[in-house]
């Protein structure tokens, strides 16, 4: 993964930048970008063939390609790096150690083993398959997330299916939350390090849980690059619009991972106003076109999985295929979504009001979770007082900033108000009271240092900021040496902590055995094809590649789980 994002990002942004100048300042760039353009191959591989290894040795011929070509410019690049940041590229080696240590072992999910190791396998024998959806539901729920597991499972070899992708993330957005400590050490803290905090927060809790390939974690950690990065281009006073149009770019993406993240599109206005006032049509055209191409292979994938252009949402009715899913099911399962983010596991209360779930709801949650969530919601309204202050000339007017306020704060309310899990949208419940918290301290501070004030509360800064960073610094490691003494009989060194299985009873369709547990609903990996329950599906063709469609034409409800 470190080799092919890498090179495939390099070779990208050394195309861009050929045609709107730019130096790229953060070597974690190149592998977002990559990262962002490998998943997108593999989504576009997975609708001709199986996502296996004719897919990984076409992309090792593209980065070898790449290395070739640009190998003068990659040798300097390698040796400034290793020359004059020796200290830090051992730092970042350690993170990687350490993130795959993580990535070996830990808690799988409960909808790995309910879908999504089903999903990945799928991609890796079949790829993209008509009408899938009607053998399980959930295996409509098309994040781009899965393509990039089945990329890099290596399920080929003949081993077990690797499940690395989150943990490599989450080693990237650790990186990034490193560099806290430089404006530590300098005594200074920025709106972006109040979000770095957050994620070294959530990069705790998750420690033990990435070695699931859940699409929430991806969402998540890619959700706080966004910000983080974002933030920072603000902080530097960036005056080219390209790297902000390349962000609003992997927001798309991070659309394709989990469409409920759409509002981080928000963030487009910014680039937009300037680059269309600007008149700068070629950068304006390389953004669009860059945005179009990592967003239609997910919206083909889903008409494929579903016959809904966005499952499971039937408001946008555009086809009729054969293999549609029936809208009753559609409309049941994403009833059956957002009441189970309310805490309930009956379809029938979808129609109760806010007022009656929300008192239910929050005080169900974690003490910590109950703590943050109240924090979010203080920050809403300070926002709204704050934009009205400033719409008002009563306050100094940074809508630079109040956009990226307004994005996590919209965002933490459509969560609230629609399906509120806290794994659906953690990271709008920590990035709101960050944010805005932390544009609010940089303006404070700002105005005391104008008054001559700033020296002492400078020192405060950096007294606090190394005290709490500390504090998590130690707990992390308490954490982790609890699990390495509670896993050290495992032998998950050499090889990844596999996907769990469970007992299932088998059944045929048309001559071909399906699986389904014998109770519960989780299947896992390696009864395959399986569903939670006996599927009623009927063959579009003459075996399951060709495709699926509902056995009957009345609109069943398909039974799912948490």
């Amino acid at each position: 993964m470190l080799a092919t994002t890498f090179l495939t990002g390099y070779g990208i942004l050394q195309a861009l930048t050929r045609y709107v100048p730019y130096r790229v300042r953060h070597k974690d760039t190149y592998l977002l970008c990559g990262l962002a353009a490998v998943t997108v191959y593999a989504q576009l591989f997975s609708l001709v063939w199986r996502v296996g290894l004719l897919a990984n040795l076409l992309l090792t011929a593209i980065c070898l390609l790449i290395l070739w070509v640009k190998r003068r410019s990659l040798a300097l690049l390698l040796r400034e790096t290793l020359r004059d940041r020796r200290g830090k590229a051992a730092g970042i080696f350690a993170l990687f150690l350490l993130f795959a240590y993580g990535t070996s072992r830990g808690i799988l999910h409960y909808d790995t083993a309910l879908y999504h190791a089903q999903s990945i396998r799928w991609l890796e024998e079949y790829g993209v398959v008509r009408g899938l959806g009607n053998l399980h539901c959930r295996l409509a729920y098309n994040s781009s997330s899965f393509a990039l597991s089945a990329l890099y499972s290596m399920a080929f070899l003949g081993g077990q299916s690797f499940h690395c992708a989150a943990g490599w993330l989450a080693f990237v957005l650790a990186k990034v939350c490193a560099e806290i400590t430089g404006h530590l050490r300098a005594g200074r803290l920025w709106p972006s390090d109040f979000a770095r905090v957050m994620g070294i927060y959530y990069l705790v809790n998750i420690f033990d849980e990435m070695i699931s390939p859940a699409s929430d974690y991806f969402m998540v950690l890619l959700a706080f690059y966004i910000v983080i990065r974002w933030l920072e281009l603000l902080e530097d006073k960036e005056k080219e619009m390209l790297p902000f149009g390349l962000i609003c770019v992997l927001g798309v993406f991070l659309m394709t991972v989990k469409l409920s993240a759409a509002l981080i599109l928000l963030l487009v206005l910014y680039p937009a106003f300037y680059l269309l006032r600007g008149r700068r049509w070629k950068e304006t055209g390389i953004c669009l076109l860059l945005g179009l191409v990592t967003a239609l292979p997910f919206f083909i994938r889903n008409v494929i999985l579903s016959g809904w252009l966005v499952y499971p949402f039937t408001q946008i009715d555009l086809f009729q295929a054969a293999w549609k899913i029936p809208k009753g099911t559609a409309d049941y399962d994403a009833r059956e979504i957002q009441v189970w983010g309310r805490g309930y596991s009956d379809v029938t209360r979808y129609e109760i009001s806010m007022r009656e779930w929300l008192p239910d709801w929050f005080r169900s949650l974690a003490a910590s979770d109950r703590l943050l969530v109240a924090a979010a919601a203080v920050a809403v309204a300070v926002l709204v007082f704050c934009a009205a202050g400033m719409a008002a000339g009563l306050c100094r007017r940074r809508w630079d900033l109040l956009l990226v306020q307004v994005t996590v704060a919209g965002s933490f309310v459509f969560w609230l108000c629609t399906s509120p899990l806290i794994r659906y949208g953690c990271v709008y419940v920590y990035l709101t009271p960050a944010v805005v918290g932390g544009c609010l301290y940089d303006a404070f501070l700002e105005r005391s240092m104008s008054g001559g004030r700033g020296v002492g509360m400078q020192k405060a800064v950096r007294l606090c900021g190394t005290a709490a960073v500390a504090l998590l610094l130690v707990y992390k490691g308490a954490a982790l040496g609890r699990e390495i003494i509670t896993s050290a009989e495992n032998d998950y060194w050499l090889a990844q902590k596999d996907y769990e299985n469970f007992e299932t009873v088998s059944y045929e369709i048309e001559g071909v055995t399906f699986y389904c547990p014998v109770s519960g609903d989780q299947v896992g990996y390696q009864a395959f094809p399986s569903s939670p329950v006996k599927a009623g599906i009927r063959f579009l063709g003459s075996g399951i590649a060709d495709g699926f469609a509902p056995a009957q034409d009345t609109d069943t409800a398909v039974v799912g789980g948490p």
